[in-house]
C-alpha cells in the first residue's frame, strides 16, 4: 500500500505548495463516477476513478495528523464527465468558505466559474486532475524543487509575453502556427501561498491563450502521451478551429464525439477552438500517460482546446481539454526556443 509513502509529499505539498496556516480550512474534493458511468466506463477507468477516491481521502486523513491546528474537510461531488464542466454550487459555495482547496479529481476544475469564484473569495486552489500516488513519492513531481522551476518558468513567461508568432514542428508530423500577439504568458510554478492564488499541482509550465482564429496547421498527438491512446492522432486546424480528427480506435472516436467537426453549431464550434499554448518546465516530471504530469515535463509543449476565458481569452466553452506534443521544434517569432525537446534558448 503507498499510504505510508506519500505522508512526507502531502506535508510538503500543504506547507510549502499551499501555506496551511494555523486555524485555515483545508478543503479536499474528489469526483465520483456517477451510475452512468458504472454503466457506460471501462473497468479500467472505474479503478482509476475510485482509486483517485481512495486517495484523496487518504491525504485528508494525513492532514488532519498532521495539521491540528488546521481545520480539514473533505467532500466528494459527482463527476461531470469533462475537463471544464462545472461541479455544482455545493461545491462552490464550500470552496468559497475555504482557505486552501486541492481538487483532486478525474476531471479538472481549473476552467470553471466555481473555481474563479473561490480564488475570488481569496482560496488558494490546487487543481490536480489526475492526479496519482507516485506524484507524492520521494522524486517525484511534487517533490521538485519550486523555487527552481519558478525562474524558469517566469522566464518562459516573459518570453511567451514578448512574442508575437509561434510554430511548433515535430517529426512525427506535427506543424502548428498561431498568433500570441498581445497574449500575457502566464506562470504555473506550484507555489500558492498568495491569497486567491491559485494553479496545477504538480506545477511547472508557462501558458498563454493563442488569439483566436489564427491557429493553423496539424497536431499529432502521439501514442502513449494521452490516457490508453494506442496510436498516433491527427488533429487538424483551420482559422483557429479544430476541424478534422485523424485516427482510428477508442480515443479518435471519443474526441469525434466531444467535438464534433462537422457540426456548425453550439457547443462544438467553441469546444473546438485552439485554447492554450504551454510550455513544461518540471525536470521530475515523467509520465507520458498522464496529462496533468505529461504536460509538465520539462521540454514538452502542449495545445489545448476549448475554453480559454479563464486564462486571458475571449471563448468561453463547456470543455477545456489538453494534448501533449513531446520532442518539439518551437519557434517564437523566428527563433529558435526548444530544438526537439532541448531548450536552447532564453532570449
Amino acid at each position: 500500500m503507498w499510504a505510508s509513502k506519500i505522508v512526507a509529499g502531502v506535508g510538503r505539498v500543504l506547507e510549502r505548495n499551499m501555506g496551511l496556516r494555523r486555524g485555515e480550512i483545508l478543503l479536499i474534493v474528489t469526483d465520483t463516477a456517477t451510475s452512468q458511468e458504472w454503466k457506460n466506463q471501462s473497468i479500467e477507468k472505474l479503478e482509476e476513478m475510485v482509486s483517485r477516491n481512495l486517495l484523496a481521502r487518504t491525504v485528508a486523513d494525513i492532514a488532519e495528523k498532521r495539521f491540528r491546528e488546521s481545520r480539514i474537510a473533505f467532500q466528494s461531488y459527482p463527476s461531470s464527465g469533462r475537463n471544464a464542466a462545472e461541479p455544482g454550487r455545493l461545491i462552490e459555495e464550500s470552496m468559497k468558505l475555504s482557505d486552501v482547496v486541492l481538487a483532486m479529481t478525474t476531471y479538472s476544475i481549473s476552467h470553471t466559474d466555481a473555481r474563479e469564484s473561490a480564488t475570488r473569495s481569496g482560496a488558494r486552489i490546487a487543481s490536480m486532475p489526475g492526479v496519482l500516488p507516485d506524484m507524492f513519492f520521494r522524486g517525484g513531481s511534487l517533490s521538485a524543487n519550486y523555487k527552481r522551476i519558478a525562474s524558469e518558468t517566469d522566464m518562459f513567461a516573459k518570453i511567451i509575453t514578448d512574442t508575437s508568432k509561434v510554430r511548433i514542428r515535430t517529426k512525427s508530423g506535427t506543424n502548428l502556427t498561431f498568433s500570441l500577439e498581445g497574449r500575457r504568458g502566464i506562470a504555473d510554478a506550484g507555489i500558492l501561498t498568495r491569497q486567491g492564488s491559485w494553479g496545477n499541482l504538480p506545477a511547472g509550465e508557462a501558458y498563454a491563450a493563442p488569439i483566436e482564429g489564427t491557429a493553423e496547421g496539424v497536431v499529432v498527438i502521439e501514442r502513449g502521451w494521452f490516457p490508453r491512446l494506442k496510436e498516433n492522432v491527427k488533429l487538424l486546424f483551420d482559422g483557429g478551429l479544430l476541424t478534422r480528427v485523424v485516427g482510428k480506435g477508442e480515443i479518435s472516436i471519443g474526441l469525434e464525439e466531444l467535438l464534433q467537426p462537422s457540426i456548425d453549431a453550439e457547443p462544438y464550434v467553441l469546444r473546438r477552438n485552439l485554447a492554450e499554448f504551454g510550455i513544461g518546465t518540471n525536470p521530475n516530471a515523467r509520465r507520458h500517460d498522464n496529462i496533468l504530469e505529461a504536460e509538465k515535463i520539462r521540454g514538452t509543449v502542449h495545445i489545448a482546446v476549448g475554453d480559454n476565458s479563464h486564462m486571458g481569452g475571449n471563448v468561453k466553452a463547456d470543455t477545456h481539454q489538453d494534448f501533449v506534443i513531446p520532442f518539439p521544434t518551437v519557434e517564437a517569432d523566428g527563433k529558435t526556443l526548444i530544438d526537439q525537446g532541448k531548450i536552447v534558448s532564453a532570449r
